[in-house]
């Protein structure tokens, strides 16, 4: 749970990090188009907070993978959502966005259903699941996939939903694919169809994310995300792979699991690095 929760942490801070270094890179403007976006991209990797936020992703990735060793894909899937409220009290901190009262009582729901998550989860799974699962998660990720490649061409009504949902599907995939890894020698990682499912599900859910932030709603694509990668996990941790909860409290940890997940949506506009256009009249600048 410690690393579940350094995860999200790490996530959460980040994205805040991220922000700062884009809005100063971007400050003395860059040209629109592929070469804009690339030299936004070079300023901020000048900026240490960007590097910072690097490897913060980085260390929140080492930090998910543990926890998904020893804990219910459900858990880990709610604590990964709640990142938005670490993204949310960190924005309010740093870049001094304002909260209202609602999405300060979305921070405190969002814990509070981690708390009784902590309380109800038992321990993970001992089923290693089936060779038919592992590439059924390969065939998500590759549909997955495809929506990413096909994601431009959809209707403009719906795109940020349908993309964000693919997104968290792709995560949602990476999350499953851990648990399926069970050799971690070359060969048996080489012959693993979860090892491509991770890499193929994780790089296609990046893809969709960047889409439909970049040609949608932030706060609807967002939404789209949180129900994709909690939902859809948590099931197949459930059906497939023997997650339980502990004696007795299986109402508890499923009411743990509504709350933390609604009080993430309800913060979905942090889904993005949050920028302060809302109080100062400034521009929120594309992100790398």
């Amino acid at each position: 749970m410690v690393c579940a929760l350094g995860a999200s942490v790490c996530f959460g801070t980040a994205t805040v990090l991220q922000a700062m270094a884009a809005r100063a890179a971007g400050a003395s403007g860059t040209s629109g188009g592929a070469a804009g976006a690339a030299t936004l991209l070079l300023r901020a990797l000048r900026q240490w907070r960007y590097l910072a936020g690097l490897a913060l992703d980085g260390v929140g990735f080492l930090l998910q993978i543990a926890a998904l060793r020893s804990l219910p894909i459900y858990v880990v899937g709610a604590a990964l959502a709640a990142s938005l409220a670490v993204t949310a009290v960190v924005a309010s901190w740093l870049i001094h966005v304002r909260l209202s009262r609602v999405e300060w009582g979305a921070v405190g729901v969002v814990c509070a259903g981690l708390a009784l998550l902590a309380l109800s989860s038992g321990a993970e799974g001992d089923r290693t699941g089936s060779a038919a699962l592992k590439y059924a998660m390969l065939g998500i990720a590759v549909a997955v996939l495809l929506l990413g490649l096909a994601g431009g061409r959809l209707p403009d009504r719906g795109r940020a939903l349908a993309l964000g949902l693919g997104a968290g599907f792709g995560f949602g995939v990476v999350e499953v694919a851990v648990r399926l890894i069970e050799d971690l020698d070359p060969v048996g990682l080489l012959t693993n169809p979860a090892t491509y499912a991770l890499l193929v599900g994780g790089g296609a859910a990046f893809l969709l994310l960047t889409t439909a932030l970049q040609r949608g709603s932030v706060t609807t694509a967002t939404a789209g995300l949180v129900v994709g990668e909690t939902i859809g996990p948590a099931l197949v941790g459930v059906v497939w792979l023997g997650d339980r909860t502990r004696e007795g409290l299986t109402w508890l940890a499923v009411v743990g699991f509504a709350v933390a997940v609604a009080g993430a949506l309800a913060l979905a506009r942090f889904g993005e690095a949050p920028a302060a256009e809302r109080e100062t009249g400034a521009t929120r600048p594309s992100r790398a």
